[in-house]
């Protein structure tokens, strides 16, 4: 995108074609089971748009952020998740990127949970960002969202111990499954990963577990296999706790 971004901001930002009630209610359609949709947050659009209008990356997140909101209020989904992929490189615009996040969480209607996810990137098994979840804390304690959706399975183990600190109103999604490796992890791998953050964090701190990012750089038979063992896995966890 160096060469060739992904847009120009000539002018202030407006929806345009954007239309992400009707995306939401295509895949909604699709499933009578709890629904997640998902979008991309106000400080990855606003870093990769090459801005000739507001010259200022935080004023043109602010902008991307009033425009999400006006769509965000419209979603029909159970959950509405927002992704931050590139914040974790730049934790230092850690609060001006809270505060557009927070434009667009106020916005997710009461019938849904509003969640947050942050990762290092990926793209052909590589990291795009480099950095620790101890530098995005306080960003993450400033966030009004129902829980976050962190990358943990392709990070060190003890960096787990960071969320200690996480405000407590705010629920834990823990990564056990590594969208980085090609191999596929086992029910058991699953359930240690889960045992194992529940000693470090405590007792019912986790709230949910799912892969670190998108199967989308995996070929569909890997996917699928660790889609199965983040199910098998779970359900070993659970079959423990009530042996």
């Amino acid at each position: 995108f160096r060469t060739r971004p992904p847009g120009v901001v000539e002018g202030p930002v407006g929806a345009g074609s954007l239309n992400l009630p009707v995306a939401c209610a295509r895949a909604r359609a699709l499933t009578w089971r709890p629904f997640k949709f998902t979008l991309t947050g106000p400080h990855m659009l606003a870093k990769m748009l090459h801005d000739r209008h507001y010259r200022d990356p935080e004023k043109l997140a602010h902008a991307i952020a009033e425009v999400l909101a006006g769509q965000v209020r419209l979603l029909d989904a159970d959950v509405i998740q927002v992704d931050e992929a590139n914040l974790p490189g730049h934790p230092a615009e850690w609060r001006w990127a809270a505060a557009a996040m927070n434009k667009v969480l106020e916005a997710v209607p009461a019938r849904a949970k509003g969640a947050v996810h942050l990762c290092f990137g990926n793209y052909g098994g590589q990291s795009i960002q480099k950095g620790g979840w101890a530098m995005l804390l306080e960003y993450l304690n400033a966030l009004k969202a129902d829980h976050i959706v962190m990358e943990t399975a392709h990070r060190p183990a003890e960096e787990l111990a960071v969320f200690k600190d996480l405000r407590p109103q705010i629920g834990f999604g823990l990564g056990v499954v590594d969208i980085k490796r090609t191999e596929v992890e086992s029910a058991e791998d699953i359930a240690r990963a889960i045992e194992r953050a529940e000693k470090v964090l405590g007792k019912d701190r986790i709230r949910y577990i799912h892969p670190d990012c998108g199967f989308w750089m995996l070929k569909r038979n890997m996917a699928d296999g660790k889609t199965r063992a983040l199910v098998a896995g779970r359900d070993l966890y659970e079959g423990r706790l009530s042996a």
